[in-house]
């Protein structure tokens, strides 16, 4: 008896979280095979809207929680998104909830993006607070929050993570090279078929994020002030 008390247990604590990522609404499709999935801001008004995609449950692994995601986003031929608040009975927009959230899909020309440039992003991972230093001023980064540095073209920037055996990496961006991307002390993120999600560079417990999963991070995790 107690050992089926114990099983039932834990059926009804793995469905509570149980996360699914569904595809909720669907508007049109489109036949592009485009492979990115880029957040989009001022370029939505020029945007076909194709549908919405809603993640429900929370999970720490969050490159598979994208990767949930963009085969979602592929299945009606979207290449861009953003973040769609729930509103409230009074019709505000609710802040926003890890564990409940959507994203509006879109289809956008590749021409007609933006182009983005200038600077470098750094993430925490999920669950642990990081320690690192960009030129030797130290800088703690919450758990589920990321750092915009502006760059400046030419001028070189060390990345240390301030451990003993810790890693360190050195950026010399050009004139006008896009935004770059790092995760410190991250999961190796394995790259699906898609090649979504992917490493460009790897030191030790510094990761290089392929663009389109550093949006979507960028999306659900908090940005805290380089102060």
């Amino acid at each position: 008896m107690k050992n089926s008390i114990i099983i039932i247990f834990i059926f009804l604590a793995q469905l509570f979280c149980a996360q699914n990522v569904l595809l909720t609404k669907v508007e049109k499709t489109h036949d592009n095979t485009d492979r990115f999935l880029y957040k989009i801001d001022q370029e939505i008004k020029n945007a076909e809207y194709l549908g919405e995609v809603e993640v429900q449950g929370f999970s720490k692994n969050d490159a598979e929680v994208f990767s949930a995601v963009y085969k979602k986003a592929k299945e009606i031929g979207a290449n861009t998104f953003t973040l769609k608040p729930f509103e409230t009975v009074d019709g505000s927009l609710q802040k926003f909830n890890p564990s409940n959230y959507r994203l509006a899909l879109y289809y956008l020309p590749k021409e007609k993006l933006l182009n983005q440039s200038g600077n470098m992003y750094l993430f925490a991972s999920s669950d642990k607070e990081q320690k690192i230093a960009i030129n030797k001023i130290d800088y703690v980064v919450s758990p589920r929050s990321y750092l915009v540095i502006k760059t400046a073209p030419g001028e070189i920037y060390t990345i240390s993570t301030k451990k003993l055996l810790g890693s360190a990496i050195k950026i010399q961006p050009k004139e006008n090279s896009s935004n770059q991307y790092f995760q410190i002390s991250a999961t190796k993120i394995k790259p699906d078929e898609t090649g979504v999600g992917g490493l460009n560079l790897k030191s030790g417990d510094i990761v290089g994020l392929e663009k389109s999963y550093a949006e979507f991070l960028s999306t659900i995790y908090n940005k805290q002030k380089a102060e």
